[in-house]
């Protein structure tokens, strides 16, 4: 078993799976991988089972009664991580947006390092989104800027979904009190953490857009979001952010 799990969220995701699984297991880091599967009427499941005697011991999948949400896929994810004692786990898309390469690099982040967490970063080195309309570009980077405002959080990218989690951050973290379910859960997730007094970095990626399958963003995930920052706000500010054991 490796140190690292690599947890993949999916529905609808026949067109890439495979090819996303077969890089991350091609990589001269070795990382085990969790498919959180939500009942994909394509057939994601079938492809990912497909390979698990290729990939014995490596490749697993979680499935799921129906579409859930990708925050419960992660929270399931991360509770199935901390029972088989991984020591780093990290979100990562099906649809190759997130450059499987820069798994490596996330985990050295954390790795031996004084910091907890490793965020993927479009934002930290000017605006590195590829095949993106411009008005979609503005939108993600502004509402960043808007959750910093909001939150007081010195991350640059606030929504990002390629993240590496140290374990005793997951540890620490009450995961049954996480509450939002679509994007603004990103943004839950590194508030809870530097609000319990984590470390958390930034690591340059370059984010492309799919170029296979369909994109899973809509107006109500956004409105969530949007919403959820000022609920978030709050919560900090009546100290009702509590680790789920003691630091």
């Amino acid at each position: 078993m490796s140190d690292s799990l690599v947890i993949i969220p999916t529905y609808n995701e026949k067109e890439n799976i495979e090819k996303i699984l077969r890089v991350v297991f091609n990589l001269d880091k070795t990382f085990d991988v969790l498919v959180v599967e939500d009942n994909s009427p394509d057939g994601t499941a079938d492809i990912v089972k497909s390979l698990m005697d290729e990939f014995k011991d490596r490749l697993f999948i979680m499935e799921r009664k129906g579409k859930l949400g990708l925050g419960t896929a992660y929270i399931d994810g991360f509770k199935w991580a901390l029972d088989r004692g991984y020591n780093y786990v990290t979100e990562m898309d099906a649809d190759f947006s997130h450059n499987p390469k820069d798994l490596v690099r996330l985990y050295e982040a954390i790795k031996g390092t004084a910091a907890d967490v490793a965020v993927g970063s479009r934002y930290i080195k000017g605006v590195n989104v590829v095949n993106w309309p411009m008005g979609r570009v503005l939108m993600s980077y502004y509402a960043s800027k808007y959750v910093r405002i909001v939150t007081g959080m010195d991350i640059m990218d606030t929504t990002a979904g390629f993240v590496c989690w140290s374990k005793k951050v997951l540890e620490t973290i009450d995961l049954d009190k996480v509450r939002f379910v679509g994007y603004a859960f990103q943004i839950e997730m590194k508030y809870t953490a530097v609000k319990l007094g984590f470390n958390i970095v930034e690591v340059p990626i370059i984010f492309t857009d799919r170029t296979e399958g369909e994109s899973k963003m809509n107006k109500s995930i956004f409105r969530e979001a949007i919403l959820g920052v000022i609920q978030l706000r709050i919560r900090g500010m009546f100290g009702k952010i509590h680790p789920v054991k003691s630091i």
